[in-house]
């Protein structure tokens, strides 16, 4: 990852080069910590779909929390929901790890992966959203992250489908009809 990140981001006469070789990358690859600081290889989880959402605890969109965990429950063979803690919007994310694992298993009953606290767009954005927002890496389409509790789905095969908007409940069938017939 350190490789694509520096032909990513160094001035280069070839950026020819450095976009086939970006979308070329797997979002197996794409290191990220969970909230406890350790690794979670997102390649443990080819073969099932991952639904990426970017999490708040002050957001008016925190309950769905409790529909994410009822998605996990429902499709558990299928589905691996990762929350990604951020607090780039109106700072509805305020807390530090160990506030925001027990607010989640306290008051929705989490048992999802929760990451790092991360960037979700901008200078600092993680590679991860990198990856899930440009088309050059994702091979799908473009998208910026407008609020929190955006969707992202990635199929079993590592495949960008679709992403969702903060008013995409969990269990819309937007999502559900990708599982469904899996």
């Amino acid at each position: 990852m350190k490789l694509l990140e520096k032909l990513k981001f160094s001035p280069s006469s070839n950026s020819t080069q450095t976009q086939n070789f970006a979308a070329r990358s797997s979002i197996y690859s794409v290191a990220i910590n969970g909230l406890d600081g350790r690794s979670i290889g997102l390649y443990d989880f080819k073969g099932k779909y991952i639904l990426f959402v970017n999490v708040a605890s002050k957001c008016g969109f925190t309950p769905q929390y409790k529909e994410l965990q009822n998605l996990q429950d429902t499709y558990v063979d299928k589905l691996v929901i990762i929350g990604l803690p951020c607090n780039q919007f109106a700072a509805q994310e305020p807390g530090e790890a160990e506030q925001i694992q027990s607010f989640c298993e306290r008051n929705f009953g989490v048992t999802f992966p929760l990451t790092e606290k991360i960037h979700v767009k901008g200078s600092k954005q993680h590679p991860l959203y990198q990856w899930l927002t440009k088309k050059n890496l994702n091979g799908k389409s473009n998208s910026s992250v407008k609020w929190n509790f955006q969707k992202y789905l990635v199929n079993e095969k590592g495949e960008l489908v679709d992403f969702f908007y903060s008013i995409t409940k969990p269990n819309s069938s937007k999502i559900t009809k990708h599982l469904k017939y899996s």
